[in-house]
């Protein structure tokens, strides 16, 4: 671990103008790749004291040996340089977008003599025009089929086409009309290539000259009475519109436009794009990246950007890029994109109206990636095993941690006190094995206190169970069973906290982990792990340690850590609600010993409300099926104890609205 110190440059060194910087390691690899609009600014930023930088920039200059920088005149330069140098260093602390699958995509291979219609995938070649990417290749296949009726481009590969043209007869879609066989001199390659770049232009979504060219053309045939042409023509259209239909329209007014989502937590961001022709989607893919520098969503953004057009130029780049946050600043941005295309392109965050609502459904496929990117990497066997062994080496573990308990506590304004414990085996989560807590030895919010509580409770039980077979004995077993988890099964076998984790993870810092240990030192347990994981900064603190341990952001042990403190989380919240809800919606009514809740019903169904409940007679009450005299004397004498609730009132009208609502 090198000292930043050691390598800063001296003052009056660094110039104040835009420029680009490269940090290297000792090995000279470039790790770091930045642009600023002042280097001077920037730079200095990084040699201040580590305790104040972020903990994923205090891993970046500690790992660097030397910054170096190059001037540029403008921050547009700035930007393009950054992308180029990116690109070729492959920096490891750089945002680095992946494709999360390899997205198909209609491409035309103008660069050669006679044009040809494929599915390709991968990096983009020269000389070749794209369209998509879509999701599907089936999707593609099905829109050229019906494409090439009017637009008869030649889709055979190279081979096919040589072959053809030795033996002088053309392939079978040049007798059925979908090619117009160039191999055998049909057509010449110029009016071949008229072809390839009409049907390039539908594809980029200027059909409506092509369609009113049909319509007029088949309009011809008839009055000439060539009705065999006109019905070609008329099925020619058809295609053409059962194409386009394939693609929904989403914006009315035919926009040009690609829309950008993020989906991010702490260590990981999803980007779906979206890329809309002519009004209609026509294509969609996604990436994924590491976060591995501090970056906010608008970097985020940016770096996508750069991505997404750093290779790209003329109609390849649309008149709108429609973003969730602008990067800072804009304007160099919006610039580069602008040089890019050749005209003014519109970089802004959608307010209202259809394309908010678009930007919407972008967002829900962002989030919907991410999920689906860490459900795969979850599961995978041989990332979960280097998880286990890195959390293992990170806390001086004697082995792999194969069971670990996260607890976490929730409250609602310090009341319903509840926590959870979820369990994961193997690094996968066993929802059998979840429990909840409800903290009821002290009131008032007190997360340390309450996971004391909640640790002793757990691990109490444990011992229990050991003692009841015979493993432990334990003179000071205070908790009951039914206390603290439920009873035991009629086999005799524990039904609950039956085995131990080698590792427990609390939510939480410092305090917290202190107050875990503590339950455990408390109970004589000396063989389970405890550690904390604080979420502001994803810091591992360990018990009587004043620094916390850092993963490394990339670290798959880190990612398990979060995954696990995470579904803690998720457990002791869906409890909490559910007890607040209760809470709120319990009624006079629920106090009746005896009465469940179908006889409550059959009440409230009865009378309409608790008020007519209240006033009505014994007698009244024994007409309702199902309750007899008993029970109707116990409702009543419960309605009359309790105090008649406060009127309801319309918050929009002030009106005081009669009955009360079971």
């Amino acid at each position: 671990m090198a000292d930043p110190s050691s390598y800063r440059p001296k003052p009056g060194q660094i110039p104040d103008s835009p420029g680009v910087y490269r940090f290297r390691d000792e090995h000279g690899r470039v790790i770091y790749v930045g642009k600023a609009k002042s280097l001077r600014q920037r730079l200095s930023s990084y040699f201040q004291d580590l305790a104040n930088l972020h903990p994923r920039t205090r891993t970046m200059v500690t790992t660097a040996a030397s910054v170096e920088w190059t001037v540029v005149s403008t921050e547009v330069e700035a930007l393009q340089l950054e992308y180029s140098w990116i690109k070729e260093f492959d920096p490891r602390f750089n945002v680095k977008y992946r494709d999360d699958k390899s997205y198909p995509s209609l491409a035309v291979t103008m660069g050669e003599e006679f044009p040809r219609v494929q599915v390709m995938r991968g990096p983009k070649k020269k000389g070749v025009r794209y369209f998509g990417p879509y999701a599907h290749a089936w999707a593609i296949r099905e829109t050229v089929d019906l494409m090439l009726r009017v637009f008869p481009v030649r889709t055979c590969s190279a081979g096919v086409f040589k072959r053809s043209h030795q033996i002088g007869r053309p392939c079978l879609l040049g007798y059925i009309g979908k090619c117009s066989a160039p191999c055998v001199g049909r057509v010449t390659a110029a009016e071949h290539r008229e072809l390839a770049e009409e049907f390039c232009d539908f594809m980029a979504g200027r059909t409506g000259t092509y369609l009113r060219r049909l319509e007029q053309e088949m309009q011809q045939a008839a009055e000439e009475m060539e009705y065999e042409r006109a019905a070609r023509l008329r099925d020619d259209i058809e295609a053409l519109r059962r194409a386009m239909e394939k693609n929904a329209v989403v914006l009315a007014d035919a926009t040009d436009a690609d829309l950008i989502a993020v989906a991010e937590d702490e260590l990981e961001a999803a980007v779906q794009i979206f890329h809309v022709r002519g009004g209609r989607v026509r294509g969609q893919r996604g990436w994924v990246t590491d976060k591995v520098e501090a970056v906010d969503t608008a970097g985020l953004v940016e770096h996508a950007l750069q991505q997404l057009y750093g290779e790209e130029k003329g109609d390849a780049v649309p008149k709108e890029v429609l973003v969730p946050a602008l990067p800072d600043p804009v304007a160099p941005v919006a610039q580069w994109l602008t040089e890019r295309r050749g005209a003014r392109v519109d970089l802004r965050i959608p307010q209202r109206g259809d394309k908010k609502d678009l930007m919407a459904t972008v967002q829900r496929n962002a989030q919907q990636a991410l999920v689906l990117h860490k459900t795969k990497r979850a599961s995978d066997l041989t990332t979960r095993s280097r998880a286990l062994e890195e959390i293992a080496e990170a806390l001086d573990l004697d082995s792999a941690p194969l069971r670990i308990e996260c607890f976490d506590i929730s409250h609602f304004q310090g009341d319903d006190v509840v926590a959870s414990m979820v369990v994961f085996e193997d690094g996968l989560a066993r929802k059998s094995e979840y429990r909840r807590f409800q903290v009821k030895s002290f009131a008032g919010q007190d997360d340390v206190r309450s996971m004391h509580e909640v640790v002793s409770r757990r691990f109490r039980r444990y011992l229990q169970e050991k003692q009841k077979t015979g493993e432990w004995q334990e003179e000071d077993a205070t908790d009951t069973p039914e206390a603290n988890g439920g009873p035991i099964g009629e086999d005799g076998k524990p039904k609950k906290f039956a085995y131990p984790p080698q590792l427990v993870v609390v939510d939480g810092g410092a305090p917290q982990v202190a107050a875990a240990k503590k339950a455990l030192e408390e109970l004589g347990v000396d063989d389970v792990a405890v550690c904390g994981l604080a979420k502001r900064l994803e810091e591992v603190w360990l018990p009587g340690e004043h620094d916390p341990v850092v993963l490394p952001r990339s670290s798959e042990g880190l990612y398990l850590l979060q995954r696990v403190r995470d579904e803690a989380h998720r457990f002791a919240i869906s409890y909490q609600r559910s007890k607040r809800a209760k809470t709120m919606k319990a009624g006079p009514l629920d106090a009746v010993p005896g009465l469940g809740g179908s006889r409550r019903q059959a009440l409230l169904k009865h009378f309409g409300s608790v008020k007519r409940l209240r006033a009505a007679t014994i007698d009244q009450i024994c007409e309702v099926p199902g309750i007899g005299r008993k029970t109707a004397e116990t409702v009543a004498a419960a309605l009359a104890q309790a105090a008649p609730a406060a009127p309801a009132v319309n918050t929009a009208t002030g009106e005081i609205l009669d009955g009360e609502e079971g």
